[in-house]
């Protein structure tokens, strides 16, 4: 007796809904989703158990990473230049010419001596950020403190603070994001920098960790 054959069907699966639902949720993450500034001086900031949002717009950081070294970013290149023309135009000392102003424009997070800035930005990007993380000569200059109290050195901090307000007007906040390790007396001549120039209002970064 012969067998019966069941004839085999192909089962078609239209994926053009899924392929529809796939798009929408892209262009919903591409549409929502804030870019993280690159940060080549990464420090690990302190918990807190204090919610204060800081301000997203028209914003300068001051990073302070474990060897108590300073660096500064802006957040937007325009922000930056402005705040870098200003400096130009006080008269410190400090010049670039426009190739050398727009490529500073746009790094991410600098921090060296003025009279060393021209010649780290002709190197390449890996070179700059191994200056920045391993060389002793790096990092913003502050003033220092004999045991009378008195005040040594260079305070290079408050020229670009005080560029920075001039150029970015009074709206302009300012953040301090100092490793959970940095020591304190670092921290503490970045505010005394702070408040030579008469900034007082500054937020510091922290993570949120919950509480008690």
């Amino acid at each position: 007796m012969g067998r019966f054959k069941i004839k085999k069907q192909d089962t078609f699966i239209d994926m053009t809904p899924m392929s529809d639902v796939m798009v929408l949720l892209l262009t919903f993450f591409m549409l929502t989703a804030t870019f993280v500034k690159d940060e080549p001086v990464k420090v690990n900031v302190p918990g807190s158990v204090a919610e204060i949002k800081i301000p997203e717009a028209n914003l300068l950081t001051i990073f302070v990473d474990t060897r108590g070294k300073v660096f500064i970013s802006m957040d937007t290149p325009e922000t930056q230049r402005a705040m870098i023309e200003q400096l130009i135009r006080e008269d410190v000392g400090f010049s670039l010419n426009p190739k050398q102003l727009d490529e500073l424009s746009k790094v991410p997070t600098f921090g060296t001596p003025l009279n060393t800035i021209a010649g780290w930005l002709e190197l390449e990007s890996a070179q700059r950020t191994e200056i920045l993380l391993k060389n002793p000569e790096a990092g913003i200059p502050l003033a220092e403190y004999q045991e009378d109290g008195s005040k040594i050195g260079d305070d290079q901090l408050k020229l670009w603070v005080a560029a920075a307000r001039k150029a970015n007007g009074k709206n302009m906040g300012i953040a301090i994001k100092a490793d959970s390790k940095t020591p304190y007396a670092s921290i503490k001549k970045v505010m005394d920098s702070l408040r030579d120039v008469d900034e007082n209002r500054y937020n510091l970064i922290t993570t949120l960790k919950s509480g008690e």
